[in-house]
C-alpha cells in the first residue's frame, strides 16, 4: 500500500493506493418505501425541500432550518380478510427548527408543513392520509454561542431571525455547521445491487406491484452473502382489502418467493440464494403480516429519521458507514448531509476512473470552511492510480457544494 499526504488549503488530504479490496462476505439491509423509518427520512427531506423552495422564491436564499429530528408514531388498525380500517391516527411529530420570517415577511411554516405532510402520505400511503395527527414542535431558538454584552447584538442570534438575507453568513462564506463526517464507497457488489433492486421491485412502482395490488410497501430485507452462496430474510406485507382468505395469503407468499427467485436468477446467476419470507407467520392462528394500508405504521410501529438506509440506499455494517441522518438537514451547509453525498459521489467517480474499489471519508471541523474539510481520506484498491488526478477530482468535488445544494432543492432528490 502506498500513502501520500498533502495539504489543500486548510485541509489535510491523505490518498492511499493499493489498499485491500473488501472481503466478499457481505451483510446488507434495505428498508422499503413503506417502512416507517424510510417514511420518516423521506418526509423530513420533503419538508426541507418545501421550506427551501419557498425561501428561494420569496427571498432568493434558503433560510436556516432543519427537520432531521422528525418522528412518526404508529396508529391503530383493524385487519380482516377482505377488509380493514384505521381506528387511531398516525402521529407526525415535526421536530426541528425553522426561521419563521425574514424581516417583516412572515413564512407560513405550519401551513407549508401540513400541506407537505398530507401530500406525502396521499402519495405514499393513501389509506393513512386521512388519519394523521400532526404535532408541531418547530422552534427558532438560536444555537449556543451568542454571548450578550453591552455592544451589538450577536450575529448568531439572527440565524433564525434574519432582518434580510444579508444576515445569512453563508451568503459570504460556507462554513461547516458541525464537527462530523461523510462516508462513501463504490462499487456496490452484485449482491448489494440485487438487494436494492429486489426491495424496490417489491415496494416501489413496478410491474410486479401493478399486477399484485395486495403487495404492501413496508418491505425489509436482510441479506448475508458468503462469496459462493447467499441467504435472505424478507418481510413483505400484504394488504387486507385485497386478500380474502388464509389460503389467498399463503398463495401470495409463493408468488413473492417466485419473484425473488426469478430476479436472483437474472442478477446472481449460478449463486444459490435461500429465501425466507415473513418468518413470524403462524398460519394455524391466522397470525400473518397482513395490514390494511401496507405498512406497519398503521399499527403501533414508529419511524425516526436516521434509523434507515444510508445515502446509498443500504445499511452495510461490514462496509464503512456513519450514523448521520442526512434527510431533513439544511442543504446549504449541514455536513451530515452534504459530506455524505459528496463522499458517495466522489467514490463513484474514483471507481469509474480507476476500475477498482474506492472509499472516501470527509471530516469537518465546526465553523471552518465547508469546502476545506479538516481531513480528507481516500482509499483506492488500484495500486497504479494517479495521485495527481485523484487530487484534482477531490478538489472538483469540494468546489461543487452550491451545485449539490441546487440539485437537492430543485430536483426533489429523496435520500436513501
Amino acid at each position: 500500500m502506498n500513502r501520500v499526504a498533502r495539504n489543500y488549503g486548510s485541509s489535510r488530504v491523505v490518498i492511499e493506493t493499493g489498499t485491500p479490496y473488501p472481503d466478499a462476505t457481505t451483510i446488507v439491509e434495505r428498508k422499503g418505501l413503506g417502512h416507517p423509518d424510510t417514511l420518516a427520512d423521506h418526509l423530513a427531506e420533503r419538508l426541507s425541500q418545501a421550506y427551501s423552495r419557498y425561501c428561494l422564491e420569496h427571498f432568493g436564499a434558503v433560510l436556516h432550518h432543519n427537520f432531521d429530528k422528525l418522528a412518526l408514531l404508529g396508529g391503530a388498525s383493524e385487519v380482516r380478510y377482505g377488509a380493514g380500517r384505521m381506528v387511531a391516527p398516525v402521529r407526525v411529530l415535526v421536530n426541528g427548527r425553522a426561521a419563521p420570517a425574514c424581516g417583516d415577511h412572515q413564512i407560513p411554516v405550519d401551513d407549508l408543513v401540513e400541506t407537505t405532510v398530507r401530500t406525502f402520505f396521499a402519495e405514499r400511503l393513501p389509506a393513512v392520509a386521512d388519519h394523521l395527527d400532526i404535532r408541531f414542535h418547530i422552534t427558532s431558538n438560536s444555537s449556543p454561542g451568542a454571548v450578550l454584552t453591552e455592544g451589538d447584538t450577536p450575529e448568531r442570534t439572527r440565524w433564525f431571525a434574519p432582518r434580510t438575507i444579508d444576515d445569512l453568513r453563508e451568503r459570504r462564506v460556507l462554513l461547516a455547521n458541525d464537527t462530523s463526517l461523510g462516508t462513501g464507497w463504490a462499487p456496490l457488489s452484485p449482491f448489494e445491487s440485487f438487494v436494492c433492486e429486489l426491495v424496490d421491485n417489491l415496494s416501489g412502482e413496478s410491474p410486479f406491484r401493478e399486477a399484485h395490488r395486495w403487495c404492501g410497501t413496508d418491505v425489509k430485507l436482510m441479506g448475508y452473502y458468503e462469496g459462493d452462496r447467499a441467504a435472505v430474510v424478507l418481510c413483505v406485507p400484504q394488504m387486507s382489502p385485497h386478500v380474502g382468505s388464509r389460503a389467498a395469503y399463503l398463495e401470495n407468499k409463493q408468488v413473492i418467493l417466485a419473484e425473488c427467485r426469478r430476479l436472483a436468477g437474472l442478477r446472481l446467476p449460478g449463486t444459490p440464494v435461500d429465501f425466507r419470507l415473513n418468518v413470524r407467520d403462524v398460519p394455524e392462528n391466522d397470525e400473518f403480516y397482513l395490514t390494511y394500508t401496507g405498512s406497519s405504521i398503521e399499527s403501533g410501529d414508529e419511524g425516526v429519521v436516521g434509523r434507515g438506509n444510508r445515502v446509498n440506499g443500504l445499511i452495510t455494517p461490514l462496509r464503512p458507514m456513519n450514523m448521520e441522518g442526512a434527510s431533513g438537514k439544511n442543504p446549504v451547509y449541514h455536513v451530515g448531509k452534504l459530506y455524505n453525498l459528496a463522499a458517495m459521489c466522489l467514490a463513484r467517480t474514483l471507481h469509474e476512473e480507476t476500475g477498482g474499489y474506492a472509499e472516501v471519508h470527509l471530516v469537518s471541523a465546526t465553523g471552518e470552511r465547508l469546502d476545506h474539510p479538516w481531513r480528507v481520506l481516500v482509499r483506492l484498491s488500484e495500486p497504479t492510480a494517479q495521485v495527481d488526478k485523484v487530487q484534482v477530482l477531490i478538489e472538483e468535488t469540494l468546489s461543487n457544494f452550491p451545485a449539490l445544494t441546487n440539485e437537492l432543492v430543485h430536483e426533489g432528490v429523496l435520500l436513501s
